[in-house]
């Protein structure tokens, strides 16, 4: 297996971890869609190969009206790079703003929905890939980064719960073909990179995400990978 010919949604694709996402995937013989709120900020990744798309991942509205079409252009996702989110913090527990909060469960918000929209595509994909960029402060979280790392762990909590659908979806799949059937069936997995800044690991990222699709699904499912470690 390999990332090419599969069809990659990278979602908060207008950063720099989006471009070397694209990059690499590009180079990997993948078909990209690049979703952002800018189309400005799209534009070079068009340049890149990848199909523009301008939504508010935020929006349940409009990230169905970005499935829907997608589908009615015969496009099937069969990958998923998750990098909306941001860094606020400061001033300990009682400094921590619901602003900052509300601001920073964006990244959640656009996590549900946008796999929520695309998980039909991503079960029925011979080889599925899902991939959120998550913070090593979830496994020792500090009072001036409250609200970043209860999000963050929020999103880890949905990513696990990802990898055991997709494993549930496998076990159906196979009980119906052949109740003898093992789980080898598996054919989707949804994993979880940690970093302590993702600052010059955008390169690291791109490329282990591309190598996701180097290895069976039942190997990486729900594992967490720490980057720059």
């Amino acid at each position: 297996m390999s990332a090419r010919g599969r069809c990659v949604l990278v979602a908060g694709a207008t950063s720099a971890s989006g471009d070397a996402a694209v990059r690499a995937l590009r180079a990997a013989g993948a078909t990209v869609v690049a979703v952002g709120r800018d189309a400005a900020r799209l534009g070079p990744l068009g340049a890149l190969g990848a199909r523009p798309a301008v939504c508010d991942l935020t929006d349940e509205a409009a990230v169905a009206a970005l499935s829907a079409a997608l589908r009615a252009d015969g496009v099937r996702v069969d990958g998923i790079l998750h990098l909306v989110g941001g860094w606020r913090g400061g001033g300990g527990i009682a400094g921590q703003s619901e602003a900052d909060y509300r601001a920073l469960e964006g990244g959640l918000t656009a996590l549900r929905l946008v796999t929520r929209a695309f998980w039909d595509d991503l079960v029925a994909a011979p080889a599925a890939r899902t991939a959120i960029v998550s913070s090593t402060a979830v496994a020792r979280p500090l009072a001036s980064g409250a609200n970043y790392a209860a999000v963050k762990a929020a999103e880890e909590a949905w990513a696990r719960a990802m990898a055991q659908g997709f494993a549930k979806a496998a076990d159906a799949g196979a009980s119906a073909a052949d109740a003898g059937a093992s789980a080898a069936a598996l054919r989707a997995a949804s994993v979880i990179f940690r970093v302590r800044s993702l600052a010059g690991l955008e390169d690291d990222l791109a490329a282990a995400f591309v190598r996701l699709w180097d290895a069976e699904a039942s190997a990486v499912n729900d594992r967490v990978i720490t980057l720059g470690a």
